[in-house]
């Protein structure tokens, strides 16, 4: 009974109220619009390169990992809590464990053998990701610039003259990046601006042609500030510094249109530094330079800021 008169019990609505939120939570895990096969992926959309699966399948390990550890704590967390709770009729302090050596021994080492079996997977598959030892088949510049992206086609065009290892918009590369350049790539180049649509389905942002089956190399160079290439299918990222230059190297194998972005915050108009990127047949590519050329986009824009005397210098010194 309580002081009011009333039988009810005041843990009943506190009761109800956990309920609700268990119901609440149930719906919201449920209702995300994922499907049995989009389930395995965890959040990831599906690959569309070569080397996207090893991305994909150190993300579910890594979500593997934290999951086992997750239960193990919660386990630990609800045994102690049902099993230890203080008994109503017994009040006294319960015997403590303290300066256990085994115990801290184990919540020592298990941690940091965990994180070194994840920095092992991570670093391997990185070393993998980041290869670029193959000779690549398409060599395409990226250009990030405030707010847009631009596109030098590394590669010779029909009716098109110049040489790419020596043609002095491309000065931000180095060298060991040159050396993998066609001879006589005269090249052709696509930019946009934020108002730039793609023709076909009206997604903003320029327009980044591949052919299907074949490696492309990707060299990203910076006018401004930093940026990050990012293609959200093909599961790879990568900075885009003004004075460095990276690149690494994918090979689509499946024809569509993706969406891809600046994952790096850089300024006022980042959300808008959007584009497109189009998987199609290698003829269908090669008549798409040709294209280019027709419309007089012959040669390359700027690449960048150059690189700076110790970026020169580190480089020299490892190759």
């Amino acid at each position: 009974m309580s002081p009011n008169g009333s039988d009810r019990s005041p843990r009943r609505p506190m009761r109800r109220k956990l309920l609700q939120a268990l119901t609440a939570g149930l719906v919201l895990a449920t209702a995300t619009g994922c499907t049995y096969k989009d389930f395995p992926r965890l959040g990831m959309p599906t690959p569309t390169t070569e080397e996207a699966p090893r991305i994909l399948s150190l993300w579910q390990g890594s979500w593997a990992a934290a999951l086992a550890v997750g239960c193990l704590v919660w386990g630990l967390i609800l045994w102690s809590a049902f099993f230890h709770r203080r008994s109503r009729t017994k009040v006294e302090v319960p015997p403590q464990t303290r300066y256990n050596m085994p115990i801290e021994a184990l919540y020592t080492v298990v941690p940091l053998i965990i994180v070194s079996v994840l920095f092992y997977f991570t670093a391997r598959d990185e070393s993998k990701l980041l290869d670029t030892s193959k000779q690549p088949d398409v060599t395409i510049n990226v250009v990030g610039y405030q707010w847009s992206w631009g596109f030098n086609y590394v590669t010779p065009v029909a009716g098109v003259t110049g040489d790419a290892k020596t043609d002095p918009n491309l000065n931000a590369i180095p060298d060991r990046l040159k050396k993998a350049f066609p001879a006589n790539a005269g090249g052709v180049y696509d930019f946009g601006t934020p108002a730039t649509r793609n023709p076909q389905n009206n997604m903003p942002g320029p327009t980044l042609w591949l052919p299907k089956g074949k490696t492309v190399r990707f060299v990203l160079t910076s006018r401004d500030v930093i940026h990050s290439f990012w293609v959200v299918p093909f599961l790879m990222k990568m900075d885009v510094i003004p004075g460095h230059t990276n690149a690494f190297q994918v090979t689509p194998n499946q024809e569509g249109t993706f969406r891809g972005k600046c994952a790096e915050l850089c300024g006022v108009d980042h959300s808008r530094m959007l584009f497109n990127v189009k998987v199609v047949s290698p003829d269908r590519y090669e008549q798409h330079l040709k294209d280019l050329a027709k419309k007089g986009q012959t040669g390359y824009i700027p690449s960048g800021i150059a690189q700076t005397s110790h970026e020169k210098n580190r480089e020299t010194n490892n190759l």
